[in-house]
């Protein structure tokens, strides 16, 4: 493991994916745990180390703001081994950082996953790095519930939010539905506290969309996945919530890109009406994810299996997040959807570092950023990742 803390190295013989474009014959220089610059290889002075890559990619970090576990592990297990075993899966695939996401569950249950995860951050660790809480909530639609479990959805006027706003200083994302009972003066609530209100499993309007904007509304949970859109009213046509997160400008988005939620056809339209700068690709993952077909795994109080590549219920009602983790979705992106190499890495490393405003230091390779780097195999598989100037260790 080489650890550039007092050293300074240069990963050399790469391709470097940056915000804009794609660049060889230049090396990425780290030290102290930073990002020094980009240099030109022949202008490297002989006394710093090298890293050859072997004419590998690479890239930023990868950022997850959306994956609840991985190989039979979720984030709703307060746990060291869950923890450990989800991060260390994210950082052999190229992710240095994530939100550990959770799902719907006992005030009490949550509140100790929500205490574990502040400890853990403050903790060194060797996976991905843990930013803070995403909470794929209570305060949802119960008809547009997907695979969350009914029995721990609750209404955002309860009076129960005030119990997981004890961990405010952790949570950077929570989701509920615009259009239910006190929802606009929760999204207010969120906003004055620096957490991101997030529309999902809705049956909102897009006059719902546009009320909670004007209060702090910011970001679409998976777009196309347990969400509203246009419906008849005699003659008239009344948009939805998808059709908001493909339109409405003061809107980031989310996107599921396993090449199973949704069709190439729906991946290729939220691309080009939504666009890099908005749009955020997202694992979703479960405990299935790393796990062989027909594994049983569990979120919260509900289980699930893989099958044909996808978390599923078993009446096949509703998938139940992906199976697939973010670099397993690049070759979807770049073969599939079509997009620019730049651009398919700035979705899951730039944008997602601007949704919860850590874009100062993370989601570029730029000089003063975190030495927060993957370098893939042409597969896109990971040779390496770097967090914070260290080798993650598999």
């Amino acid at each position: 493991m080489i650890d550039s803390v007092g050293a300074w190295v240069a990963l050399v013989n790469g391709k470097i994916v940056r915000a804009a474009e794609v660049t060889q014959g230049e090396a990425v220089v780290v030290a102290a745990g930073k990002i020094i610059g980009v240099a030109r290889e022949g202008d490297l002075g002989s006394e710093i180390a090298r890293v050859d890559v072997g004419g590998r990619t690479i890239t930023p970090g990868l950022i997850d703001l959306h994956t609840h576990g991985a190989v039979g592990h979720t984030f709703n297990e307060p746990t060291a081994e869950a923890f450990a075993a989800i991060t260390r899966e994210n950082a052999r695939r190229g992710v240095t950082s994530l939100l550990a996401t959770l799902a719907p569950a006992p005030l009490a249950d949550l509140a100790q996953c929500f205490a574990f995860a502040r400890e853990w951050m403050r903790g060194n660790h060797a996976g991905a790095q843990i930013l803070g809480a995403h909470l794929e909530s209570p305060y949802v639609n119960g008809a547009q519930k997907g695979a969350l479990d009914p029995e721990n959805i609750r209404q955002p006027d309860d009076g129960s939010v005030d119990a997981l706003l004890e961990f405010a200083d952790g949570l950077k994302i929570l989701v509920l539905a615009p259009e239910l009972p006190g929802a606009l003066a929760l999204v207010e609530k969120l906003a004055r506290r620096g957490i991101v209100p997030a529309a999902g499993h809705s049956l909102a309007r897009d006059s719902d969309v546009r009320a909670a904007m004007r209060v702090g509304l910011r970001h679409v949970t998976h777009v196309w996945s347990a969400m509203s859109t246009v419906v008849r009213e005699g003659p008239w046509r009344k948009p939805g919530l998808l059709e908001a997160a493909l339109t409405f400008d003061g809107l980031t988005v989310e996107m599921i890109c396993d090449n199973k939620h949704l069709p190439a056809t729906l991946m290729q339209l939220g691309y080009k009406c939504i666009g890099a700068d908005r749009l955020c690709v997202i694992s979703d993952a479960t405990s299935g994810a790393g796990l062989p077909q027909g594994s049983r795994f569990k979120m919260g109080g509900m289980e699930y299996e893989v099958a044909d590549g996808v978390g599923m219920m078993f009446d096949r009602t509703a998938f139940a997040g992906s199976s697939t983790l973010l670099n397993e979705m690049i070759p979807v992106l770049l073969d599939v959807v079509g997009v620019p190499l730049a651009e398919a890495i700035r979705m899951m490393t730039l944008t997602p570092a601007r949704v919860i405003g850590v874009a100062e230091r993370k989601g570029r390779i730029a000089p003063g950023m975190d030495a927060d780097l993957a370098i893939f195999d042409a597969d896109w598989t990971a040779w390496k990742a770097m967090i914070g100037g260290k080798w993650a260790t598999p």
